[in-house]
């Protein structure tokens, strides 16, 4: 995967087209090295299914179901992601590209060892998500839970968080230089140490410093 230094942003909007057909036969009995085009998966339940290598391009799923699912090696193109369910899903190695994700519970989500680039995640449900050694570029995670996300040895430098609640995340060994936070929740968060070159709202840093205390083992006392 290409480790240059990520973009911060703004993202680059997903190129789907407005009408698209509806899933429908081998598209909703997905198989390894399958590539998806132009798909619509509205209320379609994926949940359970099992494939590696999988290829969606200019897909929308909307109210449709991935929970449990496994899709290692996923590619996500040009997709808009709107009310889905994709709780649970493992999906390693993993890439989203022009992805905007609105209103969904993605609570577990495994894409650990991935990348992420121009993706927008709005209103999402996000907390214990797995995101372990994945790249991020010109994405942005705004209104969403990520709390006890984690974040160990991930590549932060392109990512914004905004309004988002990451209490009790986890930022152990991860790259901080130019990530920004603005207006988010950050109690309890660890890895501080890691935080180096991060860009912080001064409304976060209350939360902040009492993490960093805590990491240095300083008592904090009025007395």
């Amino acid at each position: 995967m290409n480790r240059r230094t990520p973009r911060p942003g703004p993202p680059k909007r997903p190129q789907a087209p407005a009408d698209l057909r509806l899933a429908e036969g081998v598209q909703l009995d997905l198989a390894d090295e399958q590539t998806v085009k132009q798909v619509a998966y509205d209320e379609s339940d994926l949940s359970g299914v099992r494939a590696e290598g999988v290829e969606f391009l200019q897909c929308r799923f909307r109210k449709a179901r991935l929970a449990g699912s496994e899709l290692d090696r996923l590619r996500m193109a040009d997709c808009l992601v709107e009310t889905s369910d994709l709780s649970n899903l493992r999906a390693k190695r993993s890439a989203m590209e022009r992805v905007r994700v609105t209103g969904a519970r993605l609570t577990g989500l495994a894409w650990n060892d991935g990348v992420v680039i121009d993706a927008t995640f709005t209103d999402c449900k996000i907390d214990l998500a797995n995101w372990r050694f994945t790249r991020f570029a010109a994405v942005t995670f705004e209104t969403c839970n990520l709390s006890r996300a984690d974040f160990g040895q991930a590549d932060l430098r392109g990512a914004t968080f905004v309004d988002c609640d990451l209490s009790g995340a986890q930022f152990d060994q991860a790259r901080m230089a130019g990530c920004r936070f603005r207006h988010c929740e950050l109690d309890g968060v660890g890895g501080i140490t890691s935080w180096a070159g991060a860009i912080v709202h001064p409304d976060d840093l209350p939360a902040l410093s009492r993490a960093l205390a805590g990491a240095l083992g300083i008592a904090i006392s009025a007395e």
